[in-house]
């Protein structure tokens, strides 16, 4: 009798290995894995066997590759789940559109009581605000509005936010390990209204999300999106 293992092509079960090395916890988020030329020896098989598990993984979004450097363990807000937002920048490329963001709002600011609550700091303390509305082609397809706890990110400021994203930034400067959102059909805010350029009625899907470290809330953000122009994807793997 044949057993499972052997009949797996030798690219699935350097795939498997590594997938089940990522669900026991023995690379966690942003850890170096075994190399290729490790896996090649390990499962005897051909570097182009092996890139091809790695590629399909990465595909998954379960590890990151640098080439000249390694692979490593996706960083929490890589690895799918029940449903995935993402950087709204990837996001646009990957239709073949072009993204660009206008900056409205780039500055420090002493945060009210209910706000500096969510973020786990005393009321009055400094808190870091941008307001940017991103486009989609050219037109308006999210209005961003984002506080951000400086102690978690404290050169979040330094940033030019036409040349990056608040989310590419806070994922790389700081450790995510959770996030919480809520997701409702609203309308705008006569300032939203404005900044996306539709009417003050107009229905808009509105994302609030959180962001926490293990041990402090990273930052809130509320982001607006015109009904009539975006639509919320997702995947489920049971």
């Amino acid at each position: 009798m044949v057993s499972t293992e052997s009949a797996q092509p030798p690219y699935a079960r350097v795939k498997q290995f590594l997938k089940d090395g990522l669900a026991a916890g023995t690379w966690p988020p942003g850890a170096q894995m075994p190399s290729e030329a490790e896996l090649v020896a390990r499962f005897g098989v051909s570097r182009m066997t092996v890139n091809r598990a790695l590629k399909e993984l990465q595909a998954e979004g379960l590890v990151e590759r640098s080439q000249g450097v390694g692979t490593f363990a996706a960083r929490l807000h890589r690895v799918s789940s029940t449903l995935t937002i993402r950087d709204l920048h990837e996001e646009i490329t990957a239709r073949g559109h072009v993204h660009h963001a206008v900056v409205h709002l780039q500055r420090a600011e002493s945060a009210p009581a209910a706000l500096a609550a969510q973020l786990g700091l005393p009321a009055r303390a400094r808190v870091f605000h941008t307001l940017i509305v991103h486009h989609e082609n050219g037109v308006p397809l999210q209005c961003e509005d984002r506080w951000v706890n400086p102690g978690c990110s404290p050169a979040y400021l330094d940033a030019d936010f036409t040349r990056t994203t608040p989310t590419q930034v806070l994922f790389e400067t700081t450790a995510l390990w959770r996030a919480q959102y809520t997701i409702e059909a609203g309308t705008p805010t006569p300032e939203e209204a404005r900044l996306l350029a539709i009417p003050a009625r107009e229905p808009c899907l509105v994302v609030t999300r959180a962001t926490f470290t293990r041990d402090a809330a990273i930052t809130l953000a509320r982001l607006v999106h015109p009904g009539s122009r975006y639509q919320l994807q997702g995947e489920f793997e049971p």
